[in-house]
């Protein structure tokens, strides 16, 4: 779909062969800059974005689709550039349970991302050459902040709804605090209110492995002719593990042996599991930036609602008018229930409009990005009933 025209004095939509890959793409931050939560202002900055379905002529069938720490704005369809499915294709598309027949789907890359939106590896125009470093440290809500314009933007002036997985579930309840009335569901899954200190360590493993790579160049290996590949494979790989259960690794891998019928005495692949894992970390080196890897997890270690509000989560939602799904699964240890509960508990105490369900699933974190039947029922389930609710509020208005 061909974006809406833009409704501000933002630069138009881009439709270059240089962005023909990123999809949309529109300048920011012309008007008046954005205010960062570091104190760094940044104005006249890309963000790129994909579209799906129509945007009705109320603009009133808008969901924002926000992507995790490794997504990028492609949802659903065929990948421009790895040529794959879309990391939600089981999800969003005509008569799937986000159905592009009835909604507007908007999801754009992050910022601090690395497919068009501003970031470490674009130019900045006072040195003319890659941020590296010198790029600003973002926040979740800084990339709240930022999707924001861009609904702006697009004349946008309230979701129907707000979504996504694990960072996604973030942004999603980031929504829902700083931008209330803009937002009449949320649904945060596989996620969290903040940060615990097993999570902010993976992620100081993954970041040590980049900066220990020589090619890393104290960040400034894009000016180098270089790049960090080793460090950010192995980043990769760790937080890969992450993302499963024990129970799906076993039933994927178990101690089964790699193209060979005995051990090698050696440190080649010998497991399958090893196997998996370098394959993991090599291809992901090919579509990824190593300092907006460092960025993004910053941002997600960072990120903790109920330290801005007091230290009470409930504060950060006190009289919402926000509809809240809050969705978990079971095999997730990365952000397990425990803590999606947590967020409920704090929905409740404030007398919010919240629903729960907890998915049984075996597959660990990546469970949302995965075919669970009961998990898509819940989904459309909720969609199906808010929706119902917000024709009803809009006939009232």
């Amino acid at each position: 779909m061909t974006a809406p025209k833009s409704h501000t004095k933002d630069q138009p939509d881009e439709a270059t062969a240089a962005n023909a890959l990123l999809g949309h793409c529109v300048r920011l931050g012309v008007k008046a800059p954005l205010s960062l939560d570091c104190g760094v202002e940044i104005s006249d900055f890309p963000v790129a974005y994909q579209t799906y379905g129509e945007l009705n002529a109320d603009k009133t069938n808008a969901i924002l689709v926000c992507h995790a720490l490794t997504g990028d704005q492609f949802v659903a369809g065929k990948h421009p550039i790895s040529g794959k499915e879309g990391w939600w294709d089981l999800m969003v598309g005509p008569g799937k349970t986000i159905d592009t027949n009835k909604y507007f789907v908007i999801c754009p890359n992050i910022l601090g991302g690395c497919l068009g939106t501003l970031g470490p590896k674009e130019i900045n125009p006072e040195t003319e050459k890659p941020w590296g470093l010198g790029f600003p440290v973002i926040t979740i809500t800084d990339m709240v902040r930022c999707q924001a314009l861009l609904l702006d933007h697009l004349g946008i002036k309230k979701l129907f709804a707000v979504t996504g997985g694990s960072m996604g579930g973030m942004q999603a309840l980031e929504w829902a605090s700083l931008f209330p009335k803009r937002v009449f569901a949320a649904i945060p899954i596989a996620s969290a209110a903040h940060h615990t200190a097993q999570n902010i360590a993976f992620h100081e493993v993954g970041r040590q492995a980049i900066m220990a790579d020589l090619e890393w160049c104290g960040g400034d290996y894009l000016n180098q002719g270089k790049n960090p590949t080793k460090g950010l494979a192995v980043a990769r790989m760790a937080a890969h593990i992450t993302y499963l259960s024990e129970q799906a690794l076993h039933r994927k891998f178990g101690r089964r042996l790699q193209d060979r019928e005995a051990l090698t005495y050696g440190f080649d692949a010998d497991f399958q599991v090893e196997s998996y894992l370098r394959h993991q970390g090599i291809t992901f080196v090919d579509r990824f930036d190593a300092n907006s890897y460092l960025y993004i997890t910053r941002a997600m270690d960072y990120f903790d609602l109920a330290e801005r509000h007091g230290g009470i989560l409930a504060n950060a939602f006190k009289g919402t008018d926000v509809r809240f799904c809050i969705i978990s699964f079971t095999g997730d240890w990365l952000y397990p229930t425990e803590e999606n509960r947590r967020i409920v508990h704090a929905l409740n105490s404030v007398a919010a409009n919240v629903s729960f369900a907890e998915v049984e699933s075996d597959k660990g974190h990546d469970a949302f990005l995965l075919d669970e039947p009961e998990f898509h029922k819940v989904l459309k389930g909720f969609l199906d009933g808010a929706a119902k609710n917000y024709e009803e509020t809009l006939g009232k208005a």
